[in-house]
């Protein structure tokens, strides 16, 4: 027998310098995270969402103590009986002697050891419990649907609430056992009472029955497994097509996890029953009887009636259960009661009766005269160089839209605030101070008819109605700074004692550009930290020293933190999924933050899953939009409008869709969190939009699910698909978009979310979808079904018209050059009547320059085969319709816009024939169509001048002399390239 070996032990100095170490770590974690929470709850308190911290803290703490104290202790449990019952006497073997070295490191640490182990296992697995916390709170707070399941009969809310929380109790449960099991097979291992290459008994009686014990209770917990695998038949994907249970799962797979059920409790019970028997020969033939049952009926079974008895006939076989998934699928994401209406089902798409069409453009009095001119995804740099006002100021991305009544008439508007924009400080401005202190806010509110332009010497560009610091216009302001907002991402230090010098910067002094009118914040907003330990807190929290250090921070101080609106909802809601867009509206005379709420869930049974985050995004998806998180769900509701406060960050929750079972069981959960419907104010009700990410997500869903007939769905023969963004230089989804429009059968316009689909990869036009925003009408879904043939163009054939046209290449030469670019705006799809569709869209000029901002120029207009092209709506509507039409369907028409010589008022077929060179062979007019290019080139070179010099009048000159010069081109050179008019 080898002699032991020596346990190595440490210097009584190296234990000091580890343990001080060790301290020191564990010292500055808990600092670090108690400090964390405790400014979560200064949030939450400061909002009055006290109720959210402590009941999502409580049900962390419960799962991650049951599930810590559960896993680490019964493992340590087993290992100590498998340790406790070890044989006295070993025989003796290499193999024994081998391992007495490990003993013999291990006996005087054991208790060390196994608390270790011990600790270490159930923190593991009480983080990874804690993470659960909605799981247990839905399911102790649960609701029923009042809706059973059409195959067990269950209400739906076992399936949505119940079986997550049993399934996540059986993969505890598995994760236990097995743990168990191999720490004790370990234990056993090592202290001889199992003995892999002694002759002689392998294992002890003492280790036979823990091991007997532990693989009954795995077995057992597989019968479970079995039972609750008969439920989880609905989420099954055998059927390809659709989701939830098949033929196949029915008649096949669901008798055989029942017989599996029965299975594997007989062999739990030859594993217990091993107990008394000692003798491995009975479980284990159990088992393997087991094992060959799963196999067989489990597997094989199955696979042979999928193969043989659906496949040649599932059309057929499946027409039921695709039924149950169209059902399903229709009801979890909100699409039960779409309106479906055959539209234009007489027309040719391309070929136009003028008469006719013409006849339905002056009956429209709601929609065309408020087709939408601006585009909030191209203006932000328009707004910017208009109504920034100082450099501090900033606008988001992509702008908004929005509708307000105004002198009784109610028009949308591009919309937004001027918000404090800290990343564009200056140089010498960016100091801690300035950051912190004094740039705290923005300040004003800007609307601009989406319908009209201005005319000036720069071109078209948006009709300011309310603008300007102080904020006047149209739509009154009372409170107009802005304290939280999209932009803002740092804290603030705001408050100064009574009758101190305001120290923050609110706006300019009237009519000034040097002088400013400081103030000091007296909203309810933010977290006091007059006390010399929250200055200490915060100093720790953000690494800055100036809380301690700096006289801005005073006995009257209040941090301002978590200032986007998106952050604020779902800190304060987190079982919320928040739209990517919130969007400001002034309500009660405050600017204020609308957002939308979701509540999801990815267990709703026949219902198909899809990844949140790729449902929900477009072409804009992350340009002034937030993209969701790619998370599985396959039920979503927009149960909850949220509104913040722009001045004060006053987070308020209504629940908007009181009949969704998710919602009201998380306001079980959370009691007061969420107020009633009926606590909104009709002014707020007015502003609610349809929400864009919820609409994207069911545009989705009915490109495939618009089918009720089941044997039509499996031939997938009328499926949809959302188009490529046509004036973007991607396949991402076109976005959709706010109009203010007249839908089929409504008696006047209403604000709406619409969206073209196209045929299943084809550009031709298949439907056009539409979800009411006004309160008498909210959510309802109309959709617009083309004839089946799809004569009509979709968005890129439509775009592809455009560019390709005579009148219009020759601009787009010039407008895409080294000093500007020509900007599509969106293109916009117009139902008109009972039997066309009209696109409008803008097209912008922009210069390359740094301060260079997109302006209108031109208005391009579809009808079947004509293109209208010119500097208003109604010239391009002459274009199509003949002279006349336009003034007659835009008699609200465009506020000043930019007058130029009209255009021929005739149609111009599309894709144009290749211009034919002149009579004369090119020579006519040449001197005059050199002059016209020179001009144009010579302003061009202006306007870039202009740009990089911030010359704003120089840059309008410039761009009425490149006008100028485009018409003459046009009257010389021109001419000879455009196609031939009717009857000429």
């Amino acid at each position: 027998m080898r002699p032991p070996v020596s346990v190595p032990t440490l210097s009584r100095r190296a234990k000091v310098v580890i343990g001080a170490i060790a301290v020191l770590l564990v010292l500055f974690t808990a600092i670090g995270t108690l400090t964390n929470v405790y400014v979560d709850y200064l949030w939450f308190d400061e909002t009055h969402y006290t109720e959210v911290f402590w009941t999502e803290l409580q049900a962390r703490a419960l799962l991650f103590a049951v599930a810590g104290v559960a896993t680490g202790g019964l493992t340590a449990l087993a290992v100590h009986l498998a340790y406790r019952f070890r044989p006295t006497f070993r025989p003796m073997s290499l193999e024994q002697q081998n391992l007495e070295r490990y003993r013999q490191s291990l006996e005087p640490r054991r208790t060390l050891v196994l608390t270790v182990v011990a600790v270490v296992l159930g923190l593991f697995a009480g983080f990874t419990a804690q993470g659960n916390w909605e799981t247990w709170l839905t399911f102790r707070n649960s609701t029923d649907f009042g809706r059973p399941d059409p195959q067990f009969g269950l209400d739906l809310s076992f399936f949505v609430f119940d079986y997550p929380f049993y399934r996540l109790l059986l993969g505890f449960g598995f994760a236990i056992v097995l743990l168990a099991l191999i720490g004790s097979l370990l234990t056993h291992y090592v202290f001889g009472g199992l003995r892999l290459q002694t002759p002689g008994q392998k294992l002890t009686g003492a280790a036979m029955v823990q091991l007997s014990v532990l693989l009954g209770l795995f077995v057992a917990l597989k019968a479970v497994a079995y039972w609750l695998d008969r439920y989880g038949l609905v989420y099954s994907d055998r059927g390809e097509l659709f989701t939830g249970a098949s033929y196949t799962d029915v008649n096949a797979l669901l008798p055989a996890k029942t017989i599996l059920v029965f299975a594997a409790a007989v062999c739990a019970v030859a594993f217990l029953a091993n107990v008394v028997v000692r003798n491995f020969r009975l479980p284990a033939a159990a088992l393997v009887l087991l094992l060959l049952s799963s196999l067989v009926i489990g597997v094989a079974y199955p696979a042979i009636v999928q193969q043989f008895v659906v496949r040649p006939s599932a059309n057929e076989r499946e027409a039921d259960y695709i039924a149950r998934a169209i059902t399903s699928t229709r009801d979890a994401y909100g699409l039960s009661d779409v309106q479906y209406v055959d539209y234009a089902q007489q027309s040719s798409g391309d070929q136009v009766d003028t008469q006719v069409a013409l006849a339905e453009l002056r009956n429209d009095t709601e929609t065309i005269p408020n087709a939408r001119l601006l585009d909030p995804n191209v203006l932000s740099p328009t707004f910017t160089a208009r109504q920034q006002i100082r450099n501090v100021y900033g606008f988001p991305e992509k702008l908004d839209i929005d509708r307000y009544t105004t002198d009784g008439q109610t028009r949308d508007y591009v919309v937004a605030v001027r918000e404090l924009n800290s990343d564009a400080l200056s140089e010498n401005q960016d100091t801690w101070i300035n950051r912190h202190t004094v740039y705290t806010h923005g300040n004003g509110f800007v609307a601009a008819p989406a319908n009209e332009v201005v005319a000036g010497q720069e071109g078209g560009e948006p009709n300011f109605t309310t603008r300007d610091l102080p904020t006047v216009g149209n739509i009154p302001v009372d409170q107009s700074r802005i304290y939280y907002g999209e932009l803002i991402n740092d804290y603030s230090v705001v408050g100064a004692p009574q009758g101190a010098t305001p120290r923050e910067f609110d706006r300019p002094e009237d009519g000034s550009d040097q002088g400013q009118i400081n103030n000091t914040y007296d909203g309810t907003g933010g977290v006091a930290i007059g006390s010399f330990f929250r200055q200490l807190t915060f100093a720790i929290y953000y690494r800055e020293r100036n809380f301690l250090l700096s006289s801005a921070v005073n006995d009257a101080s209040k941090v301002l933190y978590v200032r986007n609106p998106r952050d604020r909802v779902e800190k304060a809601a987190p079982f919320l999924e928040v739209d990517g867009d919130p969007y400001p509206a002034v309500v009660n005379g405050r600017v204020t933050w609308v957002l939308d709420g979701y509540t999801t869930a990815d267990s709703y049974p026949y219902s198909e899953s899809m990844e949140l985050g790729t449902a929900a995004s477009d072409a804009l998806t992350g340009t002034g939009t937030t993209a969701l998180p790619n998370e599985q769900f396959n039920y979503i509701r927009n149960s909850v409008k949220a509104t913040v406060d722009a001045y004060d960050g006053t987070v308020t929750l209504y629940a908007w869709d009181e009949n969704d079972p998710v919602l009201k069981t998380y306001m079980k959960a959370f009691p007061g969190v969420v107020k009633p419907r009926s606590a909104m104010s009709q002014e707020l009700v007015g502003h609610i939009r349809y929400p864009e990410d919820l609409f994207k997500v069911q545009r989705d869903i009915l490109t495939r699910y618009h089918v009720s007939d089941p044997r039509d769905f499996y031939n997938q023969s009328d499926r949809w698909q959302v188009p490529a963004d046509p004036t973007r230089d991607t396949q991402e989804p076109q976005p959709p978009y706010y109009i203010l429009a007249q839908r089929p059968g409504d008696p006047t316009a209403s604000f709406q979310l619409t969206s073209a689909l196209n045929a299943f990869r084809r550009e031709n036009l298949s439907s056009f979808i539409s979800a009411s925003s006004d309160p008498r009408t909210y959510g309802e879904i109309q959709v617009l079904r083309l004839p089946g043939n799809t004569p009509f163009r979709g968005p890129q054939q439509v775009q592809q018209s455009f560019i390709t046209n005579n009148q219009v290449r020759p601009d787009l030469t010039l407008f895409n050059s080294a000093e500007s670019r020509a900007v599509f705006g969106n293109l916009l799809t117009l139902p008109i009547g009972t039997d066309g569709l009209l696109y409008v869209e803008p097209l912008y000029v922009q210069g390359t320059g740094e301060n260079s901002f997109p302006l209108l120029q031109k208005v391009l207009v579809n009808y079947g085969d004509r293109v209208g092209y010119a500097d208003t709506l109604a010239q391009a509507l002459d274009q199509v319709f003949g002279a006349g039409a336009g003034e007659s369907a835009t008699d609200s028409g465009e506020v000043g816009t930019t007058p130029t010589t009209p255009t021929t008022p005739s149609p111009s077929p599309s894709p144009a024939p290749t211009p034919a060179p002149p009579a004369d062979g090119g020579t006519t007019n040449t001197p005059a169509r050199d002059q016209a290019v020179a001009d144009m080139n010579a302003a061009l070179q202006a306007l870039a001048d202009a740009q990089r010099n911030g010359d704003f009048a120089a840059q309008g000159q410039a761009l009425a002399d490149l006008q100028r010069a485009v018409q003459a081109y046009q009257a010389v050179g021109g001419a000879a390239s455009a196609p031939p008019t009717p009857g000429g």
